[in-house]
């Protein structure tokens, strides 16, 4: 049975994708949409691990649900905003599996790249 507890903060939703390419799409609600971010090789699950993110364009709340037999959903729940600069964000995510932390670092800012970074200290 699927958990229908509401959740203590805003969702967050990890894609796994098959096609076109395999990789894995971030997104965390915010301002009514998910902000989102293609990850090719996955969260990071190493603080020396740093991985890219490519930001790309946001999607509709309800996309945090959608399945097909392409698009997976590897991770969902809650996140929560720590920090944020003008070159980085933290944040916690809040999974099936615990809560991990997180910070988004700009790389360049003419560009939608950054690096998405497991935080060493965890609490």
């Amino acid at each position: 049975m699927a958990d229908r507890r509401q959740p203590a903060g805003p969702v967050f939703v990890l894609h796994d994708h098959r096609k076109p390419a395999p990789h894995f799409d971030l997104r965390l609600e915010e301002d009514g949409v998910l902000k989102s971010w293609a990850v090719p090789r996955g969260l990071p699950t190493d603080y020396r691990s740093d991985r890219l993110a490519v930001q790309v364009g946001d999607h509709d709340l309800d996309h945090a649900t959608y399945t097909d037999e392409h698009k997976l959903i590897a991770d969902t729940g809650w996140w929560e905003l720590e920090d944020r600069t003008e070159k980085r964000f933290v944040f916690v995510l809040h999974g099936r599996h615990g809560s991990r932390r997180y910070a988004m670092i700009t790389t360049n800012p003419d560009t939608n790249d950054r690096l998405l970074h497991l935080v060493k200290k965890q609490s």
